[in-house]
């Protein structure tokens, strides 16, 4: 774990060709154009994708704006193409870190946009100061356009099982409130955060059947089999149809994986980053998880 950490640290100064080495692995591509060729390929393969402009944590409202434009850029190519995807957004791009009522403005004009074109957005999660800012934003969101907006909500916090009874308050049986439920990235502190690999994964099968057992959309993100074993039992338990739920993936992790849950003829969704800050998001990744490492040099060594 140590090593791991120094090495995160020398990746963040090493130049961007190398780095870009494993980085392409897992990241689309740097144009619009790449995420568009990806998503292709995917639906070829009946796999739905979130598309995710890379960007997070601006300190310049003018950002947002550019951000907000490549958005509705992104929106654009999703329909004019005609893709089978969806984005993915994380608030912090839109400066939720310097106003609160300025990031919610300008993503409800992308949100508006996506539901004129009939095209859902989800909202990401991000470090635990952003929590509470985000729920707030995604309900406010979720009044006025369910059928458009979904959320994420990481298993790793001990509050997530409360967050989910508080949007269980306001879900709508016609419009169910669709939750990507994944494990979390962000290093936080025991006092919020369960630390040991089986504390999250209760935690993930706790969440996920109280998804299913009060009309939430469950979107399964992760890439660990037996939380998709215990998923498939809890499909099985509540008798999900193929509309109330879906599996989703990072793009270029366990490709292998992902082909077992397709041919099992589950619904599948791949989460497709592209874009010019993709160093910044590489190397941001690896600081907040150094564990992440250990499978790049497999990559690197094995090329997957």
């Amino acid at each position: 774990m140590f090593i791991n950490k120094i090495i995160a640290k020398i990746v963040s100064v090493m130049p961007e060709k190398l780095v870009w080495i494993f980085s392409k692995k897992y990241i689309a591509g740097k144009t619009l154009d790449d995420a568009v060729r990806v998503t292709r390929q995917l639906n070829s393969g009946g796999i739905t994708a979130t598309i995710d402009v890379l960007g997070e944590y601006i300190r310049k409202t003018q950002e947002a704006l550019e951000y907000k434009e490549g958005y509705i850029k992104t929106i654009e190519a999703i329909h004019s193409n005609n893709l089978k995807a969806t984005l993915s957004l994380k608030p912090s791009m839109f400066g939720l870190l310097i106003d609160k009522d300025f990031c919610f403005g300008h993503i409800r004009e992308v949100v508006k946009f996506a539901h004129d074109s009939n095209i859902s957005i989800c909202l990401d999660m991000e470090d635990s100061t952003c929590t509470d800012n985000e729920l707030d934003i995604f309900e406010r969101l979720y009044r006025e356009f369910p059928k458009t907006v979904s959320f994420v909500l990481q298993a790793y916090l001990h509050r997530t099982i409360r967050d989910l009874e508080r949007l269980s308050k306001i879900n709508n049986a016609e419009s169910p409130i669709n939750v990507r439920i994944c494990k979390g990235i962000y290093i936080e502190p025991q006092q919020i955060a369960y630390q040991k690999k089986q504390d999250v994964n209760k935690n993930y099968v706790r969440c996920l059947t109280y998804m299913a057992a009060n009309n939430f959309y469950c979107s399964i993100a992760t890439h660990d089999k037996k939380l998709i074993t215990a998923a498939n039992h809890i499909i099985s338990q509540y008798k999900l149809a193929k509309d109330r739920y879906e599996f989703q993936m990072l793009y270029g992790v366990r490709p292998d994986l992902r082909k077992t849950i397709v041919d099992k003829g589950h619904a599948m969704r791949v989460y497709v980053p592209y874009g010019t800050h993709w160093f910044g998001y590489s190397t941001r990744r690896l600081k907040e998880n150094p564990r992440m490492i250990t499978h790049i040099l497999k990559a690197l060594i094995f090329r997957g």
